[in-house]
């Protein structure tokens, strides 16, 4: 397919999934068309995240091996600059999804003792904080390396060194206020000391999966020539190593609550666990984690481009089915999925490919003007 029927079926279903957005709210209601929003809010800023945090990280520790696919990554963390707009939208859902934003709220002590965290007006400067403070890292460590490109000033490489323990304070501030504000939020009474890890896990996990396509992708259009085999098993490797991560803390948060058993924790993974619900939990788990881990345990497979196509597409779409099953059970008794999910799906899909399909296009390939580039092109294992 050519690169502008790319682009024409992208507009094609960014149009057709508008209509269906438009008509979730004047049919279903607002909690269903704002629960379907916060998903992909959500989805598109945890990829986004993931991928600034990898950018970051990079250039924290001074790795060398994985400088000549850097850009990829910066490529995708220009999703968090779509989910400033998408985010604001997003804080319409405050009355309607989260009970302490109800006007007259009949609320229990223990949330009444948490409005001082959680009214409106604090949230909302919590929420754009971060979501400037996303922009501001992503103008940082993207712009600038896009700059490099013609510049060739290794000024910059120095100076992101020692912005990025910096910004890492700031993300892990930051990405736990996305996961305690907009996810733990939608329950008040309920609550887990670990719930901004868990996000985080899936955050970088997720923009991990996005990469390795990517970078599979540009591959076999020979953008990116210089990156070899060694390269690709490191992505593998980091896929695998994340896929046990993300699977230790969601069980260790299940396996400490289950312990306790305490009413104000367990009732939260009752409702996700029962009935219907059951079925996506599972299957989640298998997606998540079994299949991924049992794809990539040899060696080999973690630099074969077809197993690691399949896995990290499955992890993307586990990812979206975590947030799914984070989300809808706090409106929902059953699982919902019909015209107003695919809808969300194909509109967030066609807008979410045609911003990456420009950012792709912006600067070279690889950071041509990073000092280390040579040194990571010669990279073996």
């Amino acid at each position: 397919m050519s690169q502008l029927s790319k682009v024409k079926t992208l507009i094609a279903l960014a149009v057709l999934g508008a209509a269906g957005v438009g008509g979730t709210f004047a049919v279903e209601g607002a909690q269903r068309f704002w629960a379907n929003w916060l998903v992909w809010f959500l989805f598109i800023a945890t990829i986004g995240l993931g991928s600034l945090f990898i950018v970051a990280l990079e250039h924290l520790v001074g790795a060398r091996w994985s400088v000549p696919i850097r850009r990829v990554p910066e490529r995708l963390a220009s999703l968090v600059l779509l989910a400033i707009p998408v985010g604001v939208i997003a804080l319409g859902a405050l009355p309607a999804l989260y009970p302490w934003a109800h006007e007259g709220a009949q609320l229990s002590a223990k949330v009444t003792a948490k409005l001082v965290w959680l009214n409106v007006p604090f949230f909302s400067g919590r929420a754009i904080g971060c979501l400037l403070l996303w922009a501001v890292a992503w103008l940082f460590f993207v712009r600038g390396s896009l700059r490099q490109d013609t510049s060739h000033d290794h000024r910059f490489t120095i100076r992101a060194k020692r912005f990025a323990p910096l910004y890492m304070f700031l993300f892990a501030l930051s990405v736990t206020l996305l996961a305690f504000d907009w996810v733990s939020a939608l329950e008040p009474e309920w609550y887990s000391d670990i719930f901004g890890v868990y996000i985080f896990a899936g955050s970088f996990l997720g923009a991990l999966a996005a990469s390795v396509l990517c970078v599979l992708g540009l591959k076999d259009r020979r953008r990116l020539d210089g990156v070899r085999a060694d390269h690709v098993y490191n992505l593998g490797g980091f896929l695998f190593a994340f896929t046990v991560f993300w699977s230790y803390i969601g069980f260790a948060q299940y396996m400490l609550m289950w312990y306790a058993n305490m009413p104000e924790e367990v009732y939260w993974y009752k409702a996700r666990i029962e009935g219907p619900w059951m079925v996506l939990f599972l299957t989640m788990g298998v997606c998540h984690f079994i299949i991924p881990f049992f794809a990539l345990v040899p060696r080999d497979a973690k630099s074969d481009p077809k197993r690691l196509r399949f896995v990290a597409t499955l992890m993307l779409a586990a990812h979206l089915f975590d947030l799914y099953w984070l989300v809808f059970p706090s409106v929902a008794k059953t699982p919902l999925l019909g015209w107003p999910e695919l809808s969300f799906a194909a509109f967030f899909l066609g807008v979410a490919g045609l911003w990456l399909h420009r950012a792709f296009k912006s600067g070279r390939d690889m950071p041509v003007g990073d000092p280390f580039l040579a040194e990571g092109l010669e990279f073996h294992l």
